[in-house]
């Protein structure tokens, strides 16, 4: 008899449906491009046999109130571990895998596509060439805390927070081809910032393009670069990431337009990119110290 060949995952779905339980909490809806997470909770249970196909896979581990005994197996070969706070599991894509759990747990599921790893460093890149190694009950402070972030920003205010999850997906591909790779990335050191020409493209699309959800990978092609070059030299031409940039300049932009007075409140925070008028509020008080309502009424 044939042996059975692993479920393919092939998009957030496939790998929603291999869980025992529906998440807790998921970016399905938030209009994130190349990165997905997913917070669960399951029992002690044995997942079935998978291979993700054009996603790179890490499960984090937040929280555990004592230390859990794991079976996993990844290409016929098997591994024994004890998971505990904080420690995280990588599993690449186009690998097949299987996990056996004792007890129930939280877990945090972060999936990056093939193309985004790719392109981290390299715009020219293609996906073939990251060979990331696997790793079992590892700790990494970096990639919790990203994970976290991550999570905290779906608890509180998914929509519109693309350009954030981009960047914070950047920088996890980064850290982990630099330190969970076979082939290791040559970083050049740029520095100097964007050329004027550079930076003025890049702001005026942002200017032109304020009222939609923007991305970094969107944002980098304007001057032809991979993500991380992109950040890196746009925070030291502006002193912000682009991320930061452009929630400063909405707010800038969102005071112009209450002082005028013609748009409602929620108008103004359409009009300027934010998701809603609470969000609005959220950044108006966050980087002003005031509410859009003071600001109206002079």
């Amino acid at each position: 008899m044939p042996e059975a060949k692993p479920r393919a995952i092939a998009n957030e779905d496939d790998l929603i449906q291999i869980c025992d339980r529906s998440p807790i909490l998921t970016s399905f809806h938030a209009g994130w491009n190349g990165i997905f997470l997913g917070h669960f909770r399951t029992p002690a249970f044995e997942s079935p046999e998978v291979c993700s196909l054009f996603w790179h896979g890490l499960l984090i581990f937040p929280k555990t109130e004592a230390p859990i005994q794991a079976r996993r197996t990844l290409d016929g070969r098997i591994h024994h571990e004890r998971v505990v706070e904080g420690d995280i599991v990588i599993t690449p894509a186009q690998v097949g895998h299987r996990s056996c759990w004792n007890a129930e747990h939280d877990f945090i599921v972060i999936a990056i596509a093939s193309d985004v790893f790719a392109r981290a460093v390299d715009e020219s890149a293609e996906p073939s060439n990251v060979e990331l190694v696997p790793h079992f009950a590892t700790s990494d402070g970096l990639v919790l805390q990203i994970g976290l972030a991550l999570q905290q920003v779906l608890e509180n205010n998914p929509q519109g927070s693309r350009l954030y999850a981009e960047t914070m997906a950047n920088a996890l591909a980064v850290h982990l081809l630099q330190n969970y790779s076979a082939r290791q990335p040559i970083l050049r050191d740029y520095n100097g910032g964007l050329s004027r020409r550079q930076l003025r493209q890049v702001i005026d699309y942002i200017n032109d393009h304020l009222d939609r959800d923007l991305g970094l990978a969107e944002l980098a092609k304007i001057v032809q670069m991979s993500p991380h070059y992109f950040t890196r030299l746009f925070k030291q031409s502006t002193g912000l990431t682009p991320h930061q940039y452009v929630i400063r300049h909405r707010v800038e932009r969102a005071k112009e337009l209450l002082l005028n007075g013609e748009l409602t409140i929620a108008e103004v925070a359409y009009s300027v990119g934010f998701a809603n008028q609470s969000h609005l509020n959220r950044h108006l008080k966050r980087l002003l110290g005031v509410t859009p309502r003071h600001i109206r009424q002079g």
